[in-house]
């Protein structure tokens, strides 16, 4: 069998960076940035009023005067206007230019208007730059504002606005299949369930982690234990779309007929079989054409950790989203699982009282009781060669 480490580096070097398409400022949300951006203007481009009040000289302010005539008006949008003298002032709005011959603004709040002459509060501090947000203090013009990678949400688009971006470069998502085998499933909206059978719940969950990391436009297709259905549909499926996921059939039962079927499609057999509890009979190969193709095991439990740790994360590689740093967990409570295998156990995450995140274990009664996934973060990862793992261990945490 293949390690928990060494299946992620075949995974890994194997699922190709995804295209780069140019699509409308409006379309790129949550998309992946592909490009680097830069300011178009100095950020911001002029010395931006950011009080309500006036705007004066300091100097005159420093000399003793306390009262200043009103010149003008200058409003957001307005080009600027001039202060004639040290005695007088213009009315200023949010977001206005700084009018020329003056450097400090006094709120609104420490003003007394009476007809065209403003009183400034004793109280009120005035000295260069107050309440000015100074030209180029946020970006200069051709400063780089954003770098490939980032996932574009609604700062970004603000930025992306600002530099003039209507178009932008971004990862295009992969389109997946997701592929359910099992005579026992029976849709999620069917009328009618016989005591043998089950409601398909893998393909949701599968299309679920993707359309939560934003990564794949996804379909759902469920398939019987019919090798030649089975070959027929992936063989269409696998035409239309980049990557496959399949679930169940993988292991080595009787109607386990997907590892055969891919053979007959010239699959490349990356690896079958995981040193890993739960999810072992995980299999991963690439097609004829070099699409990716990952074949879960039909455990609901396995199916849906088997994504979080392996597909999910070679997805975001593929599409170049900036790496995040690993999260880790310390065990607040003992766990006892296979010796000689990984083990993945579901749990509950919080902090103790000095901050330090603890994972508090909630497995599962067995890989099909996906049920007690619903009151879990995701699961920790607890190394091989320890049957007991007690509290305190520290592991690596996957959240769903």
């Amino acid at each position: 069998m293949t390690t928990v480490a060494e299946a992620w580096t075949l995974i890994s070097e194997r699922v190709p960076a995804r295209p780069v398409e140019t699509v409308a400022i409006d379309d790129a949300v949550d998309r992946i940035l592909a490009e680097r951006i830069l300011a178009e203007r100095d950020q911001p481009p002029f010395d931006r009023v950011t009080m309500d009040g006036i705007a004066v000289s300091s100097a005159a302010w420093a000399v003793g005067r306390r009262s200043f005539s009103i010149a003008a008006v200058q409003a957001a949008g307005q080009a600027a206007t001039t202060c004639p003298s040290g005695d007088a002032c213009i009315r200023v709005m949010t977001g206005a230019v700084r009018p020329e011959g003056t450097d400090a603004v006094i709120p609104i709040e420490r003003l007394r208007i009476d007809g065209d002459i403003a009183h400034v509060d004793d109280e009120a501090t005035v000295e260069p730059g107050r309440f000015i947000h100074a030209q180029g203090s946020d970006r200069r013009e051709a400063d780089v504002v954003l770098e490939p990678g980032e996932r574009i949400g609604p700062a970004e688009i603000a930025v992306l606005a600002s530099a003039g971006r209507a178009r932008v470069a971004t990862t295009r998502p992969a389109a997946v299949a997701v592929i359910s085998t099992g005579d026992e499933l029976v849709a999620v909206d069917a009328p009618e369930i016989a005591p043998h059978q089950i409601r398909s719940s893998n393909d949701l969950a599968v299309a679920a982690s993707l359309r939560r990391a934003h990564l794949a436009d996804c379909s759902r297709t469920t398939l019987p234990d019919d090798p030649d259905v089975i070959l027929e549909s992936v063989e269409a499926l696998h035409a239309e779309n980049d990557i496959l996921i399949l679930s169940g059939g993988v292991s080595m039962g009787e109607f386990d007929f997907v590892p055969a079927v891919l053979e007959q499609l010239r699959a490349e057999v990356v690896f079958h079989r995981i040193e890993q509890k739960p999810g072992k009979p995980m299999w991963f190969g690439l097609s004829g054409e070099g699409k990716p193709i990952f074949a879960l095991p039909g455990n609901p439990v396995s199916t849906l950790l088997c994504m979080t740790r392996y597909v999910v994360p070679v997805l975001r590689q593929a599409s170049g989203l900036r790496p995040t740093p690993p999260e880790y967990a310390r065990l607040s409570a003992d766990v006892t699982g296979p010796k000689h295998l990984t083990y993945f156990v579901p749990v509950l995450l919080g902090w103790s009282d000095d901050g330090i995140e603890f994972a508090e274990p909630r497995p599962t009664n067995t890989s099909g009781d996906f049920s007690s996934l619903a009151a879990t973060d995701g699961f920790i990862e607890l190394g091989s060669g320890v049957g007991t793992h007690p509290a305190g261990t520290i592991g690596r945490i996957f959240r769903w």
